[in-house]
């Protein structure tokens, strides 16, 4: 994203920019969907089990995590339908902000109760192909 923002500042041409952010995107934004969903369907519900007291921290992750969902497709949207600097920056500063928040809760929040409680889970099945 750093790259792109440094891009458009500069002034460079569009259509490299938005396809080296597809493609950067692409491959990322699969990964992390996959990772999300990894966790909502099966990591987390084992979560559930063990600390029913976690259950809104769960939920607020989850919340997130459809969230990063709704503003890459509104960012691959504004690079696809020629949005204009400012509509493809703004999608980019929000899902920055998002990943940063979410990042730094979900450690928080998780990582010592993950050390905690025995997973019946490979990586990949609770993190995704990211941790295969």
């Amino acid at each position: 994203m750093e790259l792109v923002r440094a891009g458009l500042d500069e002034g460079a041409d569009r259509d490299t920019l938005a396809a080296d952010l597809l493609l950067y995107c692409h491959g990322f934004c699969a990964a992390l969907d996959g990772h999300h969903r990894s966790e909502d369907a099966a990591l987390f519900p084992q979560i559930a089990a063990a600390r029913p007291d976690l259950a809104p921290v769960l939920a607020k992750l989850s919340q997130d995590h459809s969230m990063m969902d709704h503003l890459i497709r509104g960012l691959e949207h504004s690079l696809t339908s020629g949005a204009d600097s400012d509509t493809v920056l703004g999608h980019l500063e929000g899902l920055g902000a998002i990943m940063e928040s979410h990042f730094g809760y979900e450690e928080r929040s998780l990582l010592s109760v993950l050390d905690e409680i025995p997973l019946e889970l490979t990586p990949a099945d609770a993190f995704g192909a990211i941790a295969g």
